[in-house]
């Protein structure tokens, strides 16, 4: 157990909490001051549209800001309005998002318009229950649109939150092991005239100045009341879950092509990891198998024909948030049969400059770049 300064705050580790009045509004205010001289310019800070905001707020979770902003300003040229995104074919949604990974995001997007569409007329809705009510939206990204776009006093609880609220009540367990204690501590917090600006500074404090790691304490409006800076164990917060080791995944992948030099690939199942993105075909090589009798397998099982394993053409080493990847990629060449969509939604023949107006996995894109210098070589 830590030992605690004697601070205003006082806490318990996982049940209810007291905060002095003052306290409030000490902190309320000086957020506030340091946010109107510190707070960060972002396009989706210019506008009280709702659509815009709930488009960053996706577009945020789990993905830096530096990264977000070209796709989000991309986006918008792309689908204007919530009724332009509706009307909009998947393929395109997920060719514009293509990149940004976590595709769900887009997916829950794409139907959520198509929701407020047929329900709302095209109209974001205000009332909180109903925007929970829209797929891939939860407590926190509601509380951030409606506080942005409406100025609704509502909590926010995201992942720079959880580590600033923490580290302010030195949190003695893992934030996710006390949700509650921290959706309560941001509701108390919450500055019911300014719940616009107060959100966002509270996002701004955790993602510029307390950072999961070296901390800008000399720059942190919040110090006189952090219980982790004043027990000098900023770093030990938040306390952090026992992490599985992550699986490593190998995979065979085939390049099919055929007597008209085009390229087979298929659609996965619009569920799930990836879904509803385009791919070269293969799977999961099994225990004893060597790389080519894996993707030999797969293809049989998947498409239902027959290849030959030819060159190798590339190996992609990528990163999930919960497994890793190896991709083995392999040339092969089209022996018998007629491709059947087995396993997966859909499959085409395509040559590779049609393959670039089909969305595709970030580690399948460089598979393409592959090809690309591969039939280059070949020319030259």
């Amino acid at each position: 157990m830590v030992r605690r300064s004697n601070l205003d705050l006082t806490f318990s580790s996982v049940g209810s909490s007291s905060l002095p009045n003052f306290a409030v509004k000490s902190l309320q205010t000086t957020l506030l001051n340091w946010y109107d001289q510190q707070g960060r310019d972002l396009p989706w800070r210019n506008t009280r549209d709702p659509y815009a905001i709930w488009v960053s707020e996706i577009m945020l979770q789990q993905t830096q800001v530096k990264t977000v902003i070209p796709y989000y300003e991309r986006w918008l040229q792309a689908f204007p309005t919530v009724s332009d995104l509706a009307q909009a074919e998947l393929d395109r949604v997920l060719k514009v998002w293509q990149g940004l990974g976590y595709y769900a995001r887009a997916r829950n997007l794409h139907k959520a318009a198509q929701e407020i569409t047929r329900n709302s007329n095209g109209i974001f809705p205000s009332n909180v229950e109903q925007v929970l009510a829209l797929p891939g939206i939860g407590r926190t990204t509601a509380g951030g649109i409606l506080s942005a776009a409406f100025n609704q006093p509502l909590p926010i609880l995201d992942g720079n939150v959880k580590r600033v609220l923490a580290r302010l009540i030195a949190l003695e367990v893992p934030p996710a092991k006390a949700l509650n204690l921290l959706w309560q501590l941001s509701e108390t917090l919450l500055e019911p005239e300014h719940p616009r600006d107060f959100n966002q500074a509270l996002m701004d404090l955790g993602a510029t100045v307390c950072t999961p790691k070296n901390p800008e304490c000399d720059r942190c409006p919040w110090t006189f009341q952090c219980q982790a800076y004043h027990l000098g164990q900023q770093s030990n917060f938040p306390m952090r879950e026992t992490s599985a080791p992550i699986p490593h995944k190998f995979i065979g992948v085939a390049v099919i092509w055929n007597e008209a030099q085009q390229i087979l690939i298929d659609k996965r199942h619009p569920e799930g990891l990836l879904g509803g993105l385009w791919e070269f075909p293969g799977g999961k090589v099994e225990a004893g198998e060597t790389l080519a009798e894996c993707i030999k397998r797969e293809i049989q099982e998947e498409l239902g024909i027959e290849i030959a394993v030819g060159d190798h053409l590339i190996t992609i080493e990528h990163a999930y948030t919960h497994f890793r990847v190896t991709l083995n990629v392999y040339h092969c060449q089209h022996i018998n049969g007629i491709p059947q969509p087995i396993e997966c939604e859909e499959i085409r023949w395509v040559t590779l400059e049609e393959i670039e107006s089909y969305p595709f996995p970030k580690a399948n894109i460089q598979i393409i770049e592959a090809l690309k210098t591969f039939v280059a070589s070949q020319v030259s």
